[in-house]
């Protein structure tokens, strides 16, 4: 039975197959430490469990409304107007399966073939399939480290056609951890006001910040650019909540409701438990935000020095999320035994074959000099992992 060309087209997830391989090497007994999968070491507040247990023991296990229940979306909009300054209707909101699901619905709602969409590089491992699902193009704009990994308004300029629709930004960013600043976004808001580019802005480690740096997003830049944005979120990394999957977006009201038509036609509604726990997540004690993030700036910390100690390494400090990205090219080239390293696939495969750590390969993120750790894993852990990858880096010749 033949498949059709656009599934054949695309690859699966990198980071779910490694945290797959990793998990299947553990479940074997191998004692293999992942920096794999970007999903928080923390449990799930006790609270937010609390109302999942409860919304059950209450049988409120049917469907809900499409695209969420009234309950949710006004938290979401008491969420934007406290945390970032923004106004909302619930007519503006949809809740979705996961902050994958809400990408992927914008892009089908909004794209078509023919169309382009810009995406700076290196970039989430699931926006360019997206974007070629939904039959538009994925324009790749790379950046360089030497600007944070960010994007600046000449390159997003250079990188324009008459075909192009949209444009992908992610603050802070996965897998590099960057985050822009107001002066930055302003920039490139000028280009987007004045080629009328839809923003699709994914704000999903929009807590997860360090050093100071304060968050903004495209539509807090004023009411035009507010119009052309929509804001992609969750609650995953936020509130440890990988496994509820609930997302959310804001946005015109026309776009919500082509979200919320295409949702009924697909998933239909969200879990009604996970949708009652995202209620208290969002309405709830916010205290374990700041814990989890101290955590995460500690381990960040360790692992920066740590690996701008290894030779040939060197690690950009991170303003946000719970990645670092260092570039490791210089063991390009280089062998152990018959495997040759030449790039970041051969250097993880090796890493995780020799010195049992998951690490993800840069190239997945459109940076192959580079690969992703993930330090959502305990400050010992980290400690343990980053030995066992300098002495696998010193073994190569």
């Amino acid at each position: 039975m033949e498949l059709a060309p656009r599934i054949r087209e695309i690859a699966p997830s990198p980071t779910l197959s490694l945290d797959a391989k990793a998990k299947a090497m553990k479940a074997e007994g191998r004692d293999v430490i992942s920096f794999g999968v970007g999903e928080p070491d923390f449990d799930t507040p006790d609270h937010i469990k609390a109302a999942g247990i409860k919304a059950i023991e209450a049988n409120f296990t049917r469907y809900t409304p499409t695209g969420g229940i009234v309950e949710l979306k006004k938290a979401v909009v008491e969420k934007f107007k406290r945390d970032n300054q923004l106004e909302y209707t619930p007519n503006q909101i949809v809740i979705n399966c996961g902050g994958k699901h809400t990408l992927y619905n914008l892009a089908q709602v909004l794209f078509s073939a023919g169309e382009e969409v810009v995406i700076p590089s290196p970039y989430w491992v699931s926006y360019p399939p997206i974007v070629s699902l939904a039959g538009a193009r994925p324009v790749i704009v790379p950046t360089v480290q030497k600007n944070d990994f960010k994007m600046t308004a000449g390159e997003l300029t250079a990188a324009l056609t008459p075909a192009t629709r949209g444009l992908i930004l992610n603050s802070p960013s996965n897998p590099t951890g960057s985050v822009y600043s107001r002066k930055e976004l302003e920039a490139l808001a000028e280009v987007v006001l004045e080629h009328k580019l839809i923003v699709i802005t994914d704000d999903i480690y929009e807590k997860i910040l360090y050093d100071g740096h304060v968050f903004v997003n495209m539509a807090n830049l004023g009411p035009e650019l507010k119009n052309q944005t929509i804001i992609a979120h969750g609650l995953a990394k936020t509130y440890a909540m990988t496994g509820w999957r609930i997302g959310f977006l804001a946005g015109p009201a026309h776009v919500a409701a082509a979200v919320d038509k295409l949702q009924s036609q697909s998933t239909s509604n969200p879990c009604s438990i996970a949708q009652k726990a995202a209620v208290a997540a969002l309405e709830g004690p916010q205290e374990s935000i700041g814990v989890m993030v101290a955590a995460f700036d500690e381990r960040r910390k360790y692992l920066v020095k740590a690996l701008n100690g290894i030779p040939g390494v060197t690690c950009f400090s991170p303003g946000g999320a719970f990645y670092v990205f260092p570039n490791v090219s210089a063991y390009y080239g280089k062998r152990f035994g018959d495997r040759a390293i030449c790039g970041s696939s051969d250097l993880c495969d090796y890493l995780l074959d020799e010195a049992l750590v998951a690490a993800v390969p840069g190239s997945a993120f459109g940076e192959d000099s580079c690969i992703r750790l993930s330090y959502a894993i305990s400050l010992e852990e980290n400690r343990r992992g980053l030995e066992r990858i300098a002495n696998a880096l010193a073994n190569l010749k």
